[in-house]
């Protein structure tokens, strides 16, 4: 879809960025408050949660559900009450006085209120063929896809407190977890990295980097290939997932300078989901570096919507 200012009105009440978990539940509410929100999907329309196969983690769905196909509903929801969509990328944001301007694709557009829900990247290694293998052997969540990989052995890459938490929780399904850390030493605070380096599945893998993903004849990881940095000896190592821990980016490139974040690029919230702009909302993974659930950012899309609500009734 090209963008076109023809489709938007000269002053939209609610703008959604972001059509992830967030964005859409943000919709919803916006949507059934007769706001007609206007939702603009991004790069990746429907965020992280498409790159999924299957969700058992969502509440109502006793067998899961495939991530495309919640978020397609999640849409269909939003779209019946009235939200509207539009693909396009915000590259800026100004402020203006009761309003917000967004430049969009080269245009621009004001808005009453904004819900910034653009969610996050997943950092990978950037090897070749990366995209494709997102979902298939894999993935930056294990809490989303550690149940799927039971008795096999899988891998996590990082060395933080996250890559510890990952490779734990991951020894509850996995036969064998190999950490493997570009270090000799583990990056995590003490406890963590002395806890994790005591649990007997995991197996750390020190000074060593992938540098390919190897895969059968389904497309799918069966193993990687290593390279010690020291010695710059070359290794294979069978395993069915990868798992990488080495962060997360959140989108909010176009609003540095605009927004207050912290030191990664999170949007800070204040009084619930408010930012430092007012008519400005923040939901979801671009403001939550810690739990990046599926739930924890549909809850905070529809805290966002409740308050860019109760803003907008002063304009009443």
């Amino acid at each position: 879809m090209v963008y076109s200012p023809a489709i938007f009105s000269l002053m939209e009440k609610v703008v959604i960025i972001g059509s992830g978990c967030a964005g859409l539940t943000a919709a919803i509410y916006a949507a059934r408050a007769n706001l007609a929100p206007l939702v603009l999907e991004g790069k990746e329309p429907g965020g992280q949660l498409t790159t999924t196969t299957l969700v058992e983690n969502f509440p109502g769905f006793v067998e899961g559900i495939d991530g495309p196909a919640l978020i397609m509903a999640m849409k269909e929801q939003a779209k019946r009450f009235g939200a509207r969509f539009a693909y396009g990328f915000v590259e800026d944001l100004e402020r203006g006085d009761g309003f917000v301007r967004l430049k969009m694709d080269g245009n621009w557009m004001e808005t009453r209120a904004l819900i910034v829900a653009s969610g996050a990247s997943a950092r990978y290694l950037g090897l070749p063929g990366e995209r494709e293998l997102v979902g298939h052997g894999l993935t930056a969540c294990a809490t989303c896809d550690g149940a799927f990989y039971r008795n096999v052995p899988v891998c996590v890459v990082g060395g933080g407190d996250s890559a510890c938490e990952e490779a734990s929780f991951l020894t509850r399904f996995a036969s064998r977890v190999y950490l493997i850390h570009r270090r000799d030493t583990l990056r995590a605070s003490r406890i963590m990295a002395e806890r994790t380096l005591a649990n007997p599945k995991i197996t750390p893998v020190w000074d060593s980097v992938i540098t390919e993903y190897l895969t059968d004849d389904a497309g799918e990881v069966r193993a990687v290939r290593l390279r010690n940095l020291k010695t710059n000896a070359e290794s294979e190592l069978e395993l069915k997932c990868v798992f990488s821990a080495i962060g997360h980016i959140p989108n909010t490139a176009p609003f540095r300078g605009k927004l207050d974040m912290d030191e990664k690029g999170y949007l800070l919230q204040s009084k619930g989901t408010a930012t430092n702009i007012p008519g400005v909302f923040a939901a979801g993974d671009v403001a939550d570096p810690v739990y990046r659930q599926a739930i924890t950012s549909a809850g905070q899309g529809c805290a966002a919507a409740l308050d860019a609500e109760r803003y907008l009734a002063q304009f009443e």
